[in-house]
């Protein structure tokens, strides 16, 4: 047993690995936390630290050394740092500064170990379906390697070749951080706040997601569809029949990278073309597909020839639903135009906050925050910094923003940080809001909306159809002696919240309402018709059209009714 650190379910299997873990922690001068959670006494009990490593504490600030202790514990301790630059949340500004600094690449393992894993994915000699094989790596980091190839019809293509055994490397270290987060939470006093548990959940899914090559060519021939016809942007085709879950092959690309600015010059390529089209990319991405590329830095952006956009790996993408892309596109017209209540409510929306009682409050804190920072030149407001702020704000009130909404502030923020690289005086900004204003323009297309009054009425109809059967099983449970429990909760708060919020209910009520019943007048048949549909059906339809459209534009005008 392992009382004196918590129940470690797993140690034994891994006692290697956490004897690892806990040298580099003191090595890098957090031998008080090693203390507290017993990880010394257990693993290191007789250990002694150098004066290097004494002198080391001395001069690195404590964020410092633990960028450089994630760095030394390999390629999952690395992503994880990454992963947490993104969460300005929870994660100190001076700390997110020095994750930032946490880089992908590694010793790249030798062309001989690649042709094996090649031969094995491929089940025999990879030279039956490759014509030319380039064993030294173009590039290499902490998941996979590149390598380029020919194939037996001369095409050029790279391979994204997994590391050897990076699958269960990966699986060891995510027990051994749920363990630790664990042991965090009980003994480092105000952890448990932080919810370490969950973010190694969500960090293992993102990890997962990223070793499984099959659904990074899914990602790629996705992105390929929707720009479709798009003469500014280039996926990278993949080449199906030689990819395997450990090997993606696709189209190799010959362009030049996004910083290289004395290439790009020799080459006659323009930089704020370069700028403009890139931000044009990723907003429709975000706004029209709802479907991202969420690791945009500079390493994963070539330049082709014609000032084409080509981005490179497609293992992390950011998913937006319907609703929060309306939401993200108030938001991005609110500080066009500095609506401050329209930025609040959009973003507590987003945040999913029902708090009614403490709205106000909630509402007049983000109002002072963004009249710090809001009024002040459009270029000079960076989106991505100012969400990020934002949400660390709302964590004072115990609110979160849903995990894929980290994804985006890294892809804006780091949208804008090579925009501003290539072209000084770039202003997302001024690209956003035109694409958040077709986005609710379209929204409020005739055709558009009597698709989801048609969709409402049909999930009405449901409700209505199912609601008897219900009532009777309730009725059958209280005839039978069966104890039936009812309980409510926040009719209280519901009762004390203002007109704004009373007026919107009932107006949704009666807008609901005459929707259903007009849905079923059209549907009945009943005279008198026009055009073979029934008169008083359709004058429902069109007034509640109308609700619908007032309900709307108040919305996108004031952010509340």
């Amino acid at each position: 047993m392992l009382n004196p650190i918590g129940k470690l379910r797993r140690t034994y299997r891994h006692v290697a690995r956490w004897r690892e873990i806990t040298r580099v922690l003191l090595k890098h001068g957090f031998g008080e936390f090693a203390s507290k959670t017993g990880l010394r006494r257990r693993f290191h009990r007789f250990r002694r630290r150098s004066q290097a490593e004494i002198e080391s504490e001395r001069t690195l600030t404590r964020h410092a050394r633990i960028r450089l202790a994630l760095e030394e514990l390999g390629p999952t301790f690395v992503k994880l740092g990454q992963m947490l630059s993104t969460r300005t949340d929870i994660v100190p500004p001076e700390l997110v500064t020095e994750l930032e600094k946490l880089q992908d690449a590694v010793h790249p393992f030798t062309g001989d170990e690649a042709w094996e894993i090649l031969s094995r994915e491929y089940g025999g000699d990879p030279g039956a379906r490759l014509a030319g094989f380039e064993r030294v790596p173009i590039a290499s980091a902490s998941i996979a390697q590149v390598h380029e190839a020919r194939t037996l019809d001369g095409a050029r293509i790279v391979l994204k070749i997994q590391r050897p055994n990076i699958a269960r490397l990966i699986e060891v270290d995510l027990e051994i951080m749920a363990e630790l987060a664990a042991l965090t939470e009980r003994f480092v006093h105000g952890a448990a706040v932080l919810q370490l548990g969950r973010l190694v959940q969500e960090f293992g899914r993102s990890i997962r997601r990223e070793l499984d090559f099959a659904l990074e060519a899914n990602n790629m021939e996705q992105f390929a569809g929707h720009f479709a016809g798009d003469r500014t942007f280039h996926v990278p085709a993949v080449r199906r029949e030689l990819c395997t879950p450990r090997v993606l092959a696709m189209e190799y690309a010959e362009g030049v990278k996004v910083t290289n600015f004395e290439e790009l010059a020799a080459l006659g390529l323009d930089r704020r073309v370069i700028a403009e089209r890139g931000s044009q990319i990723l907003l429709r991405q975000v706004f029209e597909f709802g479907l991202f590329h969420a690791d945009p830095h500079p390493g994963n952006v070539l330049i082709l020839p014609g000032n084409v956009i080509c981005l490179l790996d497609y293992g992390s993408v950011g998913i937006l639903s319907e609703r929060h892309r309306e939401l993200l596109g108030n938001l991005i017209i609110g500080f066009a135009s500095r609506d401050e209540a329209r930025i609040a409510h959009a973003f507590l929306q987003m945040a999913g906050y029902t708090g009614f009682e403490r709205t106000e409050e909630v509402e007049t804190d983000i109002t002072s925050f963004l009249q710090d920072n809001l009024y002040r030149p459009l270029h000079d407001i960076h989106i991505g910094r100012v969400l990020g702020d934002l949400t660390r704000l709302l964590v004072r009130h115990n609110i979160r923003m849903p995990p894929g909404f980290f994804l985006l502030i890294r892809s804006l923020t780091t949208l804008e940080g090579v925009g501003r690289l290539l072209v000084p005086d770039f202003d997302l900004l001024h690209y956003a809001a035109p694409s958040a204003r077709r986005l609710l323009r379209d929204r409020l297309r005739p055709g558009r909306l009597l698709h989801e009054l048609f969709m409402s009425a049909l999930e009405t109809r449901g409700i209505v159809r199912d609601f008897p059967f219900e009532v009777r099983q309730v009725m059958a449970m209280v005839k039978q002696g069966t104890k039936v429990r009812l309980r409510h909760e926040g009719l209280e708060e519901v009762r004390r919240s203002n007109d704004q919020i009373s007026n919107r209910i009932v107006f949704a009520i009666v807008l609901a309402a005459l929707i259903v019943g007009s849905s079923l007048l059209v549907l009945s048949g009943l005279p008198p018709k026009w055009h073979e549909v029934p008169v008083i059906g359709l004058g429902g339809v069109v007034v509640s059209g109308l609700m619908g459209f007032w309900l709307l534009y108040s919305i996108l005008k004031h952010g509340r009714m």
